[in-house]
């Protein structure tokens, strides 16, 4: 049994995705994002490695996007269970951090790699080599970037390449045997223009059966392996109707 791992450009501000950093656990993407994994999960039943690629906590404000929290009439019908579970965390006067989650039962069974993304080349590296390893233990692999997928403008090494993922980090996963599923803010592009262009990277240097899912803030890319490709659907169906407009899929899937 993977042991748990220890922790050790965009829109407009209005529209800012929050970075994934402890600070922000429990905001309203996280309830979505969250929402989707158990979707996913809950009908494909694989065995799940959750990588949060946690950067260093900053002093903005713009990410705390929690007051959904008092809003149960609007909000609880997506994923009760989540909502309470979420509620429950966020009302005892904790910090927040993602290590609430992994404490609990809302993810299920899924396994953590929690430790902290650095900017240089080699301990960059060395963070890859041991996610890798964890993955290699997992079925399904969502990766957790601030930003998303790696852009030309920033190379791996860079001042702030932790907020990123990058292909090979991606590839080596796929290539390991699991299915990815990658968190992916919006770029200043049209929507209609940069999923498909990103649908079709991912499907490129993969290989994969891929799927991207929409929400207000943000894009999910879920590159499936073909032994996995029967399983997805299913928790695609699911979102659909649990979910509504505030997760989509696009429908690549099923082209």
């Amino acid at each position: 049994m993977l042991q748990r791992w220890a922790a050790a450009d965009l829109l407009f501000r209005q529209t800012r995705p929050a970075a994934l950093k402890n600070q922000y656990f429990g905001d309203i993407n996280d309830y979505r994002k969250y929402g989707l994994i158990r979707a996913l999960q809950v009908e494909a039943q694989l065995k799940v490695l959750v990588a949060w690629m946690l950067t260093l906590n900053d002093q903005r404000r713009d990410g705390e996007l929690r007051s959904y929290l008092r809003e149960p009439d609007r909000w609880l019908r997506f994923d009760p269970e989540l909502y309470r579970g979420l509620t429950d965390l966020l009302d005892t006067g904790v910090t927040p951090r993602v290590g609430l989650i992994e404490e609990s039962s809302l993810l299920g069974t899924a396994d953590y790699f929690s430790e902290i993304v650095p900017d240089a080349a080699a301990p960059r590296e060395a963070w890859a080599g041991r996610l890798l390893r964890a993955a290699s233990e997992s079925e399904f692999v969502f990766l957790d970037p601030d930003n998303g997928l790696e852009v030309p403008s920033l190379p791996l090494g860079r001042k702030g390449s932790s907020k990123y993922v990058y292909w090979p980090e991606v590839v080596a996963i796929w290539e390991g045997g699991a299915s990815v599923l990658i968190y992916q803010h919006f770029h200043r592009e049209m929507r209609e223009t940069f999923v498909p262009r990103m649908v079709g990277e991912l499907r490129k240097r993969t290989g994969a059966v891929v799927e991207a899912f929409r929400t207000p803030r943000v894009l999910f890319l879920l590159a499936s392996q073909p032994k996995h490709s029967r399983l997805f659907p299913r928790g695609i169906g699911r979102i659909s109707r649990l979910w509504g407009p505030q997760i989509s899929a696009v429908g690549f899937m099923a082209n």
